[in-house]
């Protein structure tokens, strides 16, 4: 990999890990609805001008109506999701459950018909994988949390189902409009909900710069960032940040929330992490080295 694609790499797998610890400190003081709201809006209004101003938003034609099904299964559901569900578990634990979203996408593929190789090798890493879950959920979870991690499970699904439609529906058209139209479309979703929930009592200036970085940084930035690192060094290798960023949110929300290094982080994680490896690596007479 070069310079450049490790720069992009790196760069890319801290901003992924920071949206936990922004979306934890925003709820504190704000409500969920306003959290998405804000997020999408900024995201919209700094890629939304890059797609129009580049002619990039014109070639949407003939694509909207797979562009709207991707913005409510990628973005509506699951931002509201994660941030429903931060208001009750750790960042940490949140990113941990996510890191299952490999593990997910793998199931659809093979129930879709997409990819029939989910055999050997690949049926252990989802045993390893699931069994990390259980020891994360057993063992950091009470009673009271398992609805957080249903909403979790919510978040998961769509993440594994985005991707799958954008490389089935949407592979032709330009990315950067996708993402700038999607965003949009959850901007006029929540606009509504977040005026009836917009707070009345004075928000810590904290909370509202957290806010601002999710928005323009994890979200608008970040999906420039992914772009320059599939172009620079493939789709394969791009892949690769899904096993970053959930290390560096558990790591932000230990040393800046003060969040325990629970025995379910310890265990649990090394396990989903494994499983997602070996349930989505493919078979060594199938790989072709990506360019860089």
């Amino acid at each position: 990999m070069s310079r450049r694609g490790w720069a992009l790499f790196i760069s890319l797998g801290v901003i992924w890990g920071l949206p936990y610890l922004l979306i934890k400190v925003g709820v504190e003081s704000l409500s969920p609805f306003v959290v998405v709201f804000a997020r999408v809006f900024i995201g919209a209004a700094i890629l939304l001008p890059i797609a129009f101003f580049t002619g990039q938003l014109s070639k949407l034609k003939g694509h909207w109506r797979w562009v709207f099904i991707f913005a409510i299964v990628e973005m509506t559901f699951t931002f509201l999701a994660l941030t429903w569900a931060e208001q009750r578990i750790s960042s940490s634990l949140a990113a941990l459950l996510i890191s299952t979203v490999p593990l997910t996408a793998a199931i659809i593929a093979r129930a879709m018909g997409l990819d029939s190789r989910l055999s050997g090798m690949r049926l252990v890493g989802l045993g390893v994988g699931f069994a990390g879950v259980a020891v994360l959920v057993g063992l950091d979870v009470s009673g009271g949390d398992l609805l957080s991690v249903a909403a979790i499970s919510i978040t998961v699904l769509g993440y594994a189902l985005g991707p799958i439609i954008v490389d089935r529906k949407l592979s032709s058209a330009p990315s950067v409009a996708v993402i700038a139209a999607s965003l949009t479309i959850n901007a006029l979703i929540y606009a509504p909900f977040a005026w009836l929930t917009w707070p009345t009592e004075p928000v810590p200036a904290i909370a509202w710069w957290s806010i601002v970085a999710l928005g323009a940084v994890c979200t608008a930035g970040a999906f420039i960032i992914f772009f320059a690192l599939i172009a620079e060094v493939g789709p394969a290798r791009t892949t690769v940040i899904t096993y970053v960023n959930p290390g560096v949110a558990v790591i932000l929300g230990v040393l800046i929330l003060g969040e325990p290094l629970t025995p379910g982080i310890v265990i649990g994680f090394p396990l989903v992490l494994a499983g997602s490896f070996l349930a989505t690596r493919r078979a060594p007479t199938m790989e072709s080295e990506p360019h860089s």
